[in-house]
């Protein structure tokens, strides 16, 4: 990539947010930031020395006290002033979230609407972290249930979604009444500044939120080998998650683990082609498939395949593929030259195998890292693609016949993230959705993250849910306390 400097001026400064303040790392070292759409050089990063992981983590512990000791009236209030600032400064924090990550400004802009409603979720339901009272079996007895803030936080958050990464970590912790340390990713830092300056306008006491950037390996053994972080929050890939679980399991920390998918989409004889071929499109083709519920392995009844593929992939064929900060643009750029190649090798092995390309599989020949809507058709068993995650923008086509076999293709990964169903029939759709290894179905469409339903994943796709009742409880402990009075 091009290592010289963006003629756009990058409108965040990156640093480290520790005890309510703004440093540089304590040993002045930074890394660079990099376009993808254009593969110049944004800004520096403030990398974070252990020093300055120490001043974190002892800010958290601090700031934990005053924060939970805060009325849950008065968090709410803060975070959703918090939320309205957000709101007003959406365009400016698009604009960052595009410029680092690539995907098109419209997105973006959803993004940041989505991520304004999950805070403003959490404020409210941070009242609403309720016990109860359980009759006693003595004279006098009272028996209370109390749910608590279980402690500091050491969240970690992917580029692929810079925002509602963060504030699914950040909404959950705070409005239970927890501190955190986030470490957002260092492709798309600005995001996390920007919203980072909103809750501490909103008045966010010092300490409750500190937010740092540096190697990951590093800041994960530091945080997670001390007793004073008591959970773990991740969005990220399977294998991190294993490394962070374990890490985890020396001081017995909470986790809640989002990790990586391969979503099957079982289209059956009877759904409507006309619907589902742009739903599935807009959802394929999202940040150029960089999304962890992206339908990838799709399944359609023989009876209606070749009919699906071909407008599918004139679909996908049409597709404007250009800078996200360009008027129309529909994919964006993949974050990063390496990620670029690893979605190279997998289209061409699965051609060397028998794979049918019926449209893109190639890079395009431009700057920065773009590569072209693709469809494969009859992928065989043995592609790489149906057993690894593609994580771009890749649509891998198989048809089936019987109920049976296509479940057991459908459920034949260790994932079990996002799963789509297509049919006219309730019953048909039932049978399906129940039969799926996953911890989420989508019937006839696509929506299936909203800031008050429960998003998480099973066994490789990790456990635990962010979003909804489920996403506060995630950080709430339980007391049980027995009185009684003479």
């Amino acid at each position: 990539m091009s290592s010289s400097k963006d003629t756009t001026v990058f409108p965040e400064k990156i640093e480290l947010l520790i005890d309510g303040h703004w440093r540089q790392g304590s040993e002045g070292k930074s890394c660079e930031l990099l376009n993808p759409a254009t593969g110049q050089v944004l800004t520096g990063i403030a990398i974070a020395s252990l020093a300055d992981l120490r001043r974190a983590h002892d800010a958290c512990v601090k700031g934990f006290a005053v924060w939970k000791a805060t009325s849950a009236a008065t968090r709410c209030e803060i975070l959703r002033r918090a939320a309205e600032l957000m709101e007003q400064d959406k365009e400016h924090i698009a604009t960052i979230l595009t410029m680092e990550n690539g995907k098109p400004l419209a997105e973006a802009r959803a993004e940041i609407g989505f991520s304004v409603e999950a805070l403003q979720w959490y404020a409210e339901e941070g009242k609403r972290a309720y016990g109860r009272i359980i009759p006693g079996r003595i004279e006098n007895q009272r028996q209370i249930v109390l749910k608590e803030p279980v402690g500091p936080v050491a969240a970690f958050a992917a580029w692929n979604f810079p925002a509602s990464n963060v504030i699914r970590k950040i909404g959950g912790a705070l409005g239970a009444g927890c501190s955190l340390i986030l470490k957002a990713s260092e492709e798309t830092p600005g995001t996390a500044v920007a919203i980072a300056r909103c809750l501490e306008k909103a008045g966010l006491p010092d300490g409750v939120l500190q937010l740092v950037f540096g190697v990951p390996d590093e800041i994960s053994a530091y945080l997670l080998a001390s007793p004073g972080i008591r959970k773990v929050s991740l969005t990220g890939s399977t294998s991190v998650g294993k490394l962070l679980q374990r890490r985890a399991a020396e001081t017995l920390k909470r986790c809640t683990m989002e990790l990586g998918g391969h979503a099957p989409v079982i289209v059956h004889h009877d759904a409507d082609v006309d619907k589902a071929v742009p739903v599935l499109l807009a959802a394929k083709f999202r940040n150029a498939g960089q999304v962890c519920t992206s339908p990838t392995r799709f399944y359609v009844h023989d009876s209606i395949y070749e009919r699906f593929v071909v407008r599918f992939a004139e679909g996908a064929s049409r597709l404007k593929v250009d800078n996200g900060l360009q008027p129309g643009t529909q994919v964006g750029p993949i974050i990063s030259q390496r990620r670029l190649a690893a979605v190279e090798s997998l289209v061409e092995q699965a051609k060397s195998v028998g794979a049918r390309l019926v449209t893109g599989g190639k890079r395009l020949e431009r700057e920065g890292n773009f590569f072209a809507p693709t469809v494969l058709a009859d992928v065989p068993p043995d592609a790489r693609i149906l057993r690894e995650e593609p994580f771009g923008p890749i649509a891998s086509f198989m048809a089936f016949s019987k109920f049976d076999d296509v479940i057991e293709r459908a459920n034949a990964t260790p994932y079990g993230l996002a799963s789509f169903v297509f049919t006219r029939d309730a019953a048909l759709a039932q049978r399906t959705e129940l039969a799926l290894e996953a911890g989420l179905v989508g019937v006839n469409n696509t929506a299936i993250s909203a800031p008050e339903t429960p998003f998480g994943g099973i066994n490789h796709s990790g456990y635990g849910s962010e979003g909804g009742s489920e996403g506060l409880e995630a950080y709430l402990r339980t007391k049980f306390i027995s009185e009684v009075f003479h």
